[in-house]
């Protein structure tokens, strides 16, 4: 593994988790307005890219390294290797949320949809501010501060690995993709860490602790870069198998996640439309 391409995906990642997350924290908790439209529409658009660059360039490579381990059978590989960082994504997530839903009481009871309805409990907002309503002790607090830092770092931890295994997808040693994902991933992580840190203010955490807070969550997506580049350089199996993974993952963070968080941010058709705003920008980047 060469020290120097570690070196570059470590500064690439730490600029896009947490550069680009901490600053959307910083003015998420500093600005007072509402900026719920455009946060939704920022966070929808960027969505839209994932989804090109996830679709037209990382399956597809994938699927070519795959064919170079199993000639008839690479498609069966890909499929598995999607499904995996989907369902592991899934788990996590799932995890988290059987663990905290019986503290908040809305949630806890048999009625409220299995799914989450409320931009608070996508992001486990809604956490912290029953601790801060019951007059917790501070040591809850900074536990429920922790819940929701893990829940915002899930998105970070597939989206690394996804410039980690582009970075391998040249030969000739360019970064013009993994590039691009961090620069993309950079400016999506601005809208959704001013989505973090706004309900964390309202709630009455401090706007230093909120906007550290959310900044800390996008130090995960170095450690799924490492993983990404050292799957990806080990061979033509261990580039399939690391594309697919963090595309399955970046897929369900897209639909499971991202998406429904523009959606509930702002209930309209709107973030639809710039959704496929997105994917067009996506393509546009990938092929011009």
């Amino acid at each position: 593994m060469n020290i120097e391409s570690v070196i570059t995906i470590t500064i690439m990642t730490l600029i896009a988790g947490v550069g680009g997350t901490g600053l959307g924290g910083a003015i998420g908790s500093l600005v007072r307005t509402e900026s719920n439209r455009l946060v939704s529409l920022l966070l929808a658009a960027t969505s839209g890219v994932m989804i090109s660059i996830v679709c037209f360039e990382l399956v597809v490579e994938c699927f070519e390294a795959s064919e170079q381990v199993f000639a008839n059978g690479a498609v069966f590989l890909v499929c598995a290797a999607i499904l995996v960082g989907m369902a592991v994504v899934a788990l996590l997530n799932w995890i988290i949320d059987r663990r905290t839903i019986d503290e908040v009481p809305h949630t806890a009871n048999s009625l409220h949809p299995k799914t989450h309805d409320n931009i608070d409990e996508l992001s486990h907002v809604d956490h912290y501010n029953q601790h801060l309503k019951e007059h917790a002790p501070k040591r809850e607090l900074w536990v429920a501060g922790v819940v929701i830092a893990c829940a915002i770092a899930l998105h970070n931890i597939p989206e690394g690995m996804s410039i980690g295994a582009s970075y391998n997808i040249d030969t000739a040693g360019e970064v013009s993709m993994a590039l691009v994902l961090a620069v993309l991933i950079g400016i999506h992580n601005i809208p959704e860490g001013m989505a973090v840190s706004v309900p964390l203010v309202a709630g009455g955490m401090g706007r230093v602790k909120a906007a550290l807070l959310t900044a800390a969550s996008g130090f995960p997506i170095v450690l799924g870069a490492w993983v990404g580049f050292w799957l990806g350089d080990i061979g033509a199996m261990g580039l399939a198998c690391s594309l697919g993974f963090a595309s399955g993952a970046m897929l369900y963070v897209v639909f499971g996640e991202i998406i429904p968080q523009a959606v509930l941010m702002y209930r309209s058709k709107l973030p639809a439309f710039f959704v496929i705003l997105g994917m067009l920008i996506g393509l546009c980047i990938i092929y011009f």
